[in-house]
C-alpha cells in the first residue's frame, strides 16, 4: 500500500494504516533527525517526538508537496524544538559542538568538519544538509524550509563560507 492510501486511511482513524505509515517511514525520519543532530540518542528522541507530532498533524497534509518533503519539514521542526528545550543544558556543556566532540570522540579530519556543520546556525545547517547530503534541489529545500529559493541559496553560501574559514584554520588540512 502506498503512502497516499495509508495517509487517507490513517486520517480517517485507521490505526493499522498509521502504524504501517510509521513502519515505512521511521527509518527515513531517524536518518533525517540524525543528519540534523549527529547524535544517536538525540536523533531517537527527535524521531519519537516526530512520530507523536505526525499523529497530530497528519490531517493537515494537503498532498501538494511530496509526503517525504512534508515529513522532512515536520522532523526538522521537531529537531529545532528539541534543541530549543535543550539549550540551557547545552550552555552548561560549554557548547553544542563540544558535546558532539565529546560524545562522538571525533578523531578524523572529516568528522571534525562534520562537527562544524552541526555547529552551523539551524537554517544554514538545514539548507546544507537538504541540498548537499539529501540531494534536494534548492527549490525543493525551499518548500521544506518554508522560505524562498534564493534564501536557501544564501544559507548554503553562508554555510560554505563559514566552513571554508574553519577548514583554512585547521592545521590538519593539506
Amino acid at each position: 500500500m502506498n503512502d497516499i492510501t495509508l495517509i487517507k486511511r490513517a486520517v480517517k482513524g485507521d490505526k493499522r494504516a498509521f502504524e504501517a505509515l510509521l513502519q515505512e517511514n521511521y527509518d527515513v525520519m531517524f536518518k533525517m533527525a540524525f543528519k540534523y543532530c549527529g547524535n544517536r540518542q538525540d536523533a531517537e528522541d527527535i524521531t519519537q517526538d516526530s512520530c507523536i507530532k505526525l499523529a497530530r498533524a497528519l490531517a493537515s497534509y494537503k498532498f501538494q508537496a511530496a509526503f517525504t518533503s512534508w515529513l522532512y519539514r515536520l522532523v526538522l521542526n521537531c529537531a529545532k524544538d528539541f534543541y530549543r528545550k535543550k539549550k540551557p543544558e547545552a550552555v552548561l556543556n560549554d557548547s553544542h559542538i563540544g558535546a558532539i566532540n565529546a560524545e562522538a570522540e571525533i578523531k578524523t579530519y572529516a568528522n571534525e568538519i562534520l562537527a562544524q556543520v552541526y555547529a552551523l546556525p539551524e537554517n544554514e545547517k538545514s539548507a546544507l544538509i537538504l541540498v548537499m547530503s539529501d540531494g534536494y534541489t534548492h527549490a525543493e529545500a525551499a518548500i521544506i524550509m518554508d522560505c524562498k529559493e534564493s534564501t536557501v541559496s544564501w544559507y548554503i553560501h553562508e554555510a560554505r563560507k563559514k566552513l571554508n574559514i574553519l577548514i583554512e584554520k585547521e592545521p590538519h588540512h593539506g
